[in-house]
């Protein structure tokens, strides 16, 4: 046993190292929504509050949405000691994965502690602890300010004091407070949570009413404190805002489709359109529950595919590298062996029904959102049993083998995995930096920061809104006072800037593009001075000005040229003449 914690300890130290190293560096640099985590972190470090006012808010009010708030609080301590940095935001992630790493060793032990010899539910356990400290999914997520290994975290751990409930109901409240706290931690729990703690209560629910009733008390008082605020908020706080504008149920193109299909119809029985009504069938193939349901089911499918889990992943850069799925290519093998052997194995039931129900109910979130079939941040849900199945088939299927048999078939296993992890590593560090600097919002940090080195020349400061709103850009990368930003909110704080139209501010800065009818970019110079910094994205000159500087809009001097890591031109800053 001492060698089996020995591992651990080695596993523990792997993933730590493989969720640090570089991750200021890789990813190229923080993207919005990280930027959002630390400058809210900022806020409450320095007020008290968020960055829109609000005193220690259940859900913080960001520029779009409402955010759940107990990763954002755990990013303070972290943003207090290293800024609004990489480190500052992405450091409570790391933790949180590593503890996932932890965790899910804990899990999968008790999980497998029925029915099984002390050796058969460590060496799973073992692995899956390993599978998770080099999943492609769970470092993609712990390398950055992702509220999703804390939700992890918080997850396994809660199931794991659950089960040890089980048998000492000391533990039970624990495992309420975490699963409760879930939640508060990213938004596919508000769904999720429930129907796990229905799940547990109706399948232990004789082994839950044998415990204590100090216990059993204890359990409920600490599920009500950590659940009913969130609850609450979320209900009455625009929580739900965000569920509201990805669902399924709200999609705009639903009805559109909807009437094509009805029209398509018509057409094929050689009707009018302008004269033609839809009939009975029309309307029972073609309808909004017909066409949920079919993107649900497509959503389903699409998360346990072979492309998505194990070919392409997701095609978001930020939630995927390039050119690979979520898991290595050879854990297919271990993955379809884990399904047909812990099925069918001697495992408890009630055991397999969890892993069953944590699968499916895992993915519903997801499912029900207009992405969902490939979404890897929404379906994370799934990763610990995808790990647990993927490990228990590696082991119960070498066990099945001879003995020397058994030596070549872990032998070439491990080799394979270790040549899937290599190319990954490479294309992590190597390729995926380049290929993923414009999903990352590269090159905006050293734009501020050159205009902050500037600014004190110029009366105003114009910051292109024509890629990506640069409001919290701007706020986070300068260290805006969160008091003075608090009050003078610049959403909504509208003036009328020549050349601009209406435009939001705060202070000298303003953020807008240029829009004048019958005018291009090229003609910027007739609308801003010598006391004036526009902060223009790179696409609205259409010219690579590291190369050409000769193509400079006329009237325009070139102040500073900011470029991607890969070299290609990212931001300029222009004043007039």
């Amino acid at each position: 046993m001492k060698s089996n914690k020995l591992i651990l300890i080695a596993i523990l130290i792997i993933a730590a190292f493989l969720r640090l190293y570089k991750i200021s560096v890789v990813p190229v640099s923080l993207f919005g929504d990280e930027l959002d985590v630390g400058y809210h972190a900022y806020s409450i470090l320095k007020t008290g509050r968020d960055y829109q006012g609000n005193f220690m808010p259940l859900h913080f009010h960001s520029m779009a949405e409402w955010r759940t708030p107990l990763y954002l609080y755990s990013a303070v301590p972290t943003v207090a000691a290293f800024g609004i940095t990489p480190l500052g935001v992405r450091l409570p992630a790391v933790i949180f994965g590593v503890l996932g790493v932890l965790g899910i060793y804990l899990l999968v032990k008790e999980l497998l502690s029925c029915n099984q010899k002390p050796a058969k539910k460590h060496s799973p356990a073992l692995l899956s602890a390993l599978f998770l400290a080099i999943s492609p999914w769970h470092l993609q997520y712990s390398r950055a300010g992702f509220e999703v290994t804390m939700l992890l975290a918080f997850l396994i751990f809660g199931l794991f004091f659950f089960l040890r409930s089980l048998n000492n109901s000391k533990y039970l409240w624990i495992s309420v407070t975490l699963l409760a706290f879930t939640p508060w931690i990213y938004n596919t729990a508000k769904l999720f949570t429930p129907l796990l703690m229905a799940f547990l209560i109706i399948i232990w629910g004789k082994e839950i009413l044998k415990i204590q009733k100090k216990d059993l008390l204890k359990g409920v008082l600490a599920g009500l404190f950590a659940g009913l605020p969130i609850l609450i908020s979320t209900v009455f706080g625009g929580g739900a805002q965000r569920a509201g504008y990805t669902s399924v149920f709200t999609d705009p193109v639903t009805a559109p489709e909807i009437g094509d299909a009805r029209m398509m119809d018509i057409l094929r029985r050689g009707k009018p359109i302008l004269e033609s009504k839809t009939v009975f069938w029309d309307r029972f193939f073609h309808n909004k529950l017909s066409s949920w349901v079919i993107k649900i089911g497509d959503n389903y499918v699409n998360s346990f595919s072979f492309n998505y889990l194990f070919s392409e992943g997701d095609s978001n850069l930020r939630h995927s590298p390039f050119g690979m799925g979520q898991f290595y290519k050879i854990e297919i093998l271990s993955f379809i062996a884990g399904l047909l052997l812990f099925f069918s194995g001697t495992s408890d039931k009630k055991i397999k029904y969890l892993i069953v129900f944590w699968l499916l109910a895992g993915a519903l979130p997801s499912a029900l959102t207009r992405d969902g079939g490939n979404h890897a941040t929404r379906l994370i849900l799934i990763l610990p049993p995808l790990i647990l199945l993927i490990s228990y088939g590696l082991v119960d299927l070498s066990r099945r083998l001879k003995l020397n048999l058994r030596y070549i078939f872990l032998t070439t296993y491990f080799l394979l995995l270790t040549t899937n992890f290599v190319f990954y590593l490479h294309n992590y560090y190597v390729h995926y930096p380049w290929q993923s600097e414009n999903w990352w919002h590269a090159g905006i940090k050293e734009s501020v920061q050159s205009i902050k080195q500037k600014e004190s020349r110029y009366d105003k400061v114009v910051l292109s809104m024509s890629g990506e709103p640069m409001w919290i850009f701007f706020a986070a990368w300068s260290e805006y006072p969160p008091e003075k930003w608090q009050r003078e909110f610049p959403v909504g704080n509208d003036i009328e800037l020549p050349g601009f139209g209406r435009v939001s501010h705060i202070d000298k800065y303003y953020f807008g593009t240029f829009n004048v009818p019958g005018k291009s970019i090229y003609d910027l110079g007739q609308f801003i001075d010598a006391k004036t910094l526009y902060m223009a994205n790179a696409n609205e000159i259409g010219a690579n000005l590291l190369l050409e500087r000769e193509r400079t809009p006329n009237d325009l001097k070139l102040i500073d040229a900011i470029s991607y890591p890969s070299g290609a031109p990212a931001y300029y800053l222009f004043s007039g003449r």
